[in-house]
């Protein structure tokens, strides 16, 4: 099925919501007017009645001459007959009315309990209103009967449906004028979004987007500009990893490249043939560790919509266990260890590759010690580890978790980029910090009990 436009759907609900107000108008209009038209029906009658009722001289002398019969008197509207009810439906004065009638207005003249009651017939198919009430004539029982026809009230229902048609048709001709206007509006900034979003797709996300109308629009144009300030950052990104990666791997391509062709060349201006193999397997084994670096940054990507696992990890043989891994690096470095009881959740094999990273760097950095501990506070878990080297200029301190960023002493890498992403992806925060005697590497996740 084809889609609408957006401007087929704005008709399309206009001419919708036309559709049921004239329903609405078509079934409800006509009952509740006749309904009403009704009650003023039996209001007139009523108001004919009181005034033979109360006049001066009784009802048999008030009640007026007229020229009408009940048949006749169906034509003209607002006219009410009378006529005065004795025992046995005796017709004491008033209009001529038909036997079938009459014996019904008198069943429900002898039944009646009230001062008086509104009541209702079908007569050629026509409706009559009538009222009926008890009085007292020459010392005897009668009964008041006033009545008028339906005339008057079908009549003021068709001239008030025939002006509520012109009134509908003049309005659905009115409302055309704003509908198209309302079209106009809501197209141009989609139009102005597709333009954009079609940029976007050719890769051109340079241009900034404002877009001016209500809070709506306004709303809708910020989540765009942060869109694009979120794609540019991330193609800023992805150019600066591609850079940093062939840069990479390119020096041990390089050396690899050149000491290759040198033993097929059969020269060695310094080294011999074993140390020049040493040097093939050493940048062998560097780019080997970068390549690695990179499969996993890559696959923490993957993982984002995917919770990790949750075991129970004990800190301090977490702890123990990268530590075995580089016990013989720098045998200098004092290495303290303190909170090693707590536990927290996780996935293993991820955390040991955020603290394979932060000790290898702290081991790069450190002078003589190197804390690292942990300690529950405020319902969280912080996991700290401190070296005394040198602190890290300010301005560099937000960047270092950026895939490649350079150190602030020349050196690049993914590790901190690796451990923000595992940090992110249990719910935790990871940031560093300068300290008087050196710098500290600080995680804060929520606490969960094993």
């Amino acid at each position: 099925m084809k889609k609408l436009s957006i401007a087929q759907r704005i008709w399309l609900s206009f001419f919708l919501l036309v559709f049921v107000v004239g329903l609405c108008v078509v079934v409800i209009y006509p009952l509740s007017m006749r309904e009403a038209l009704t009650e003023e029906s039996y209001r007139i009658i009523k108001e004919q009645q009181d005034l033979i009722l109360e006049g001066p001289t009784g009802p048999e002398q008030e009640l007026p001459d007229t020229n009408l019969n009940f048949v006749e008197r169906r034509e003209a509207a607002r006219s009410v007959g009378h006529l005065l009810l004795g025992n046995q439906s005796f017709v004491i004065k008033g209009d001529s009315v038909p036997e079938t009638v009459l014996r019904h207005i008198w069943e429900k003249a002898i039944l009646l309990e009230e001062d008086e009651g509104d009541f209702q017939l079908s007569y050629r198919d026509a409706t009559l209103f009538y009222v009926i009430r008890p009085i007292e004539v020459n010392g005897n029982e009668a009964f008041m009967v006033s009545y008028m026809w339906d005339t008057y009230r079908d009549q003021l229902v068709q001239r008030l449906w025939e002006r509520l048609i012109w009134i509908f048709v003049i309005g659905i001709v009115i409302s055309i004028i704003p509908a198209i206007w309302l079209s106009n509006y809501l197209r141009k900034p989609l139009k102005a979004l597709g333009a954009r979003f079609e940029q976007i797709g050719n890769r051109n996300w340079r241009e900034p987007f404002e877009l001016k109308g209500d809070h709506d629009f306004q709303q809708l144009s910020e989540q765009f500009e942060r869109m694009r300030q979120n794609l540019i950052r991330n193609d800023q990104s992805q150019k600066r990893f591609i850079q940093h990666a062939s840069h990479e791997l390119k020096t041990p391509i390089m050396t690899i490249q050149s000491y290759a062709q040198s033993v097929k060349d059969g020269v060695f201006p310094e080294k011999d043939l074993e140390e020049m193999m040493d040097v093939i397997i050493n940048q062998t084994g560097r780019m080997e560790e970068r390549v690695k670096d990179m499969i996993y940054f890559s696959k923490l990507d993957t993982l984002q919509d995917n919770e990790p696992r949750n075991e129970t990890i004990r800190f301090g043989s977490l702890i123990q266990e990268v530590l075995d891994r580089f016990l013989y690096q720098r045998e200098e470095i004092v290495i303290n260890v303190s909170g090693e009881d707590i536990d927290f959740k996780g996935d293993r094999s991820q955390w040991e590759v955020v603290f394979e990273n932060i000790i290898q760097n702290a081991l790069r950095y450190a002078e003589s010690y190197i804390d690292i501990s942990c300690e529950r506070e405020n319902g969280q878990t912080a996991m700290r580890v401190h070296n005394d080297g040198e602190t890290i200029p300010e301005e560099k301190l937000d960047r270092l978790f950026e895939p490649f960023e350079k150190s602030h002493k020349g050196q690049f890498g993914l590790g901190l980029a690796i451990v923000k992403r595992i940090v992110e992806l249990h719910n935790g925060t990871v940031e560093v910090q300068n300290e008087e005697n050196g710098v500290s590497i600080v995680i804060i996740i929520e606490r969960t009990e094993s």
